[in-house]
């Protein structure tokens, strides 16, 4: 069984018996907000959010792995492909990112996950999204965060995957932000590096 993360927790990214996990998978799951009102049917609109994955070296970006660019320069970290519509909400993920944690060069320290509203919606029209950490090797979800509380932004710098002596941590950080893209979001990012 997973852990529920709150804003800021963190966590070992080591196996329960001992050793180093190889291969994550951070995964995104979405609803759309069900509308109120005679004409809901009528003017329902598809939410596509969107999972990034931006490689850090220190404080410099070196890589990004989203919807325009599936695969890292190295191969060590993968977009499974983008939705545009969601639906899995509380079941499976809707986009996911594989990380490779051994072959992650040795210059990347951290991986930061985000998520944004391509589309522009604000997560107040969203329910039901969460991202999840899984042991790629076994399908073992090992950590969950729910990107709660709505909200008029439209976008979230979701968690990091860090170096920490010779493993991995992962941290949930929930900051909300606004952008399309994960461009849009690096200002917010840097505070987090």
């Amino acid at each position: 069984m997973g852990i529920n993360m709150s804003k800021g927790q963190q966590i070992s990214l080591e196996k329960s018996g001992g050793g180093a996990l190889s291969v994550v998978r951070m995964g995104l799951g979405w609803q759309a907000a069900p509308r109120k009102g005679f004409l809901a049917r009528m003017t329902a609109k598809e939410i596509d959010l969107d999972a990034s994955a931006v490689l850090f070296a220190g404080q410099d970006p070196v890589d990004v792995v989203f919807f325009q660019q599936l695969t890292s320069k190295d191969g060590s970290v993968r977009h499974t492909g983008d939705n545009r519509v969601g639906g899995a909400g509380q079941g499976g993920d809707d986009e996911s990112i594989l990380v490779d944690l051994q072959r992650v060069p040795v210059h990347v320290d951290q991986i930061i996950f985000t998520v944004n509203s391509f589309t522009g919606q604000t997560f107040a029209e969203v329910e039901n999204a969460f991202c999840r950490l899984i042991d790629e090797s076994n399908g073992q979800e090992l950590a969950r965060y729910t990107l709660s509380g709505g909200g008029k932004y439209t976008a979230q710098v979701m968690a990091k995957v860090h170096r920490s002596g010779t493993g991995w941590n992962m941290s949930a950080i929930g900051e909300p932000a606004d952008g399309r893209t994960f461009k849009d979001l690096l200002p917010a990012i840097a505070s987090h590096l």
